[in-house]
């Protein structure tokens, strides 16, 4: 998913919000079933269902539990860089493969992170062989995840229409 430019909004009606209701509950609800819960037809969920993944608005994906595949050790990283090489750095670490949700942002640091390593080996490993080996970081603060308390990825829920 690219979020490059934040500014740009998907056409979403009320339909369309129902739809991403129903995904997301269940991500491999059948189209017909939707169209029968919304009373439309299955094409026309079939061309908002298509709309919506091509204008970015809808991503369907599998949620995995990184915990249960044997990575027992995540963070959240502040990054202070460089501002004059901020997207370069920022392309870079996102590269890594232990790099899963990458932010720029403002306030105390420049980027935040969140890495999924294997264990705390592995995230020492990261932070000295690959993170620090970045030109242009200039500080880091990693905070390690003791548990995760509230973790969402249905927050359409609680959307509306603006009209």
């Amino acid at each position: 998913m690219d979020y490059q430019e934040l500014s740009f909004q998907a056409n979403i009606d009320d339909i369309d919000l129902q739809i991403i209701k129903i995904l997301n509950k269940d991500g491999r609800t059948p189209f017909a079933q939707i169209a029968k819960q919304l009373e439309v037809s299955t094409g026309m969920i079939r061309q908002r269902y298509h709309r919506l993944v091509r204008d970015g608005a809808l991503q369907i994906v599998a949620v995995t539990n990184p915990l249960l595949l044997g990575y027992s050790t995540m963070a959240n990283i502040g990054v202070k860089v460089d501002v004059n090489r901020l997207e370069e750095i920022a392309e870079q670490i996102a590269s890594f493969e232990e790099v899963v949700y990458l932010v720029l942002l403002t306030g105390s640091y420049d980027l935040h992170i969140e890495v999924v390593c294997r264990d705390k080996a592995h995230l020492l490993n990261f932070l000295t062989e690959k993170l620090h080996s970045v030109e242009g970081i200039r500080d880091t603060e990693t905070f390690i995840y003791l548990r995760i308390a509230k973790e969402v990825y249905s927050w359409a829920g609680n959307m509306s229409v603006n009209k």
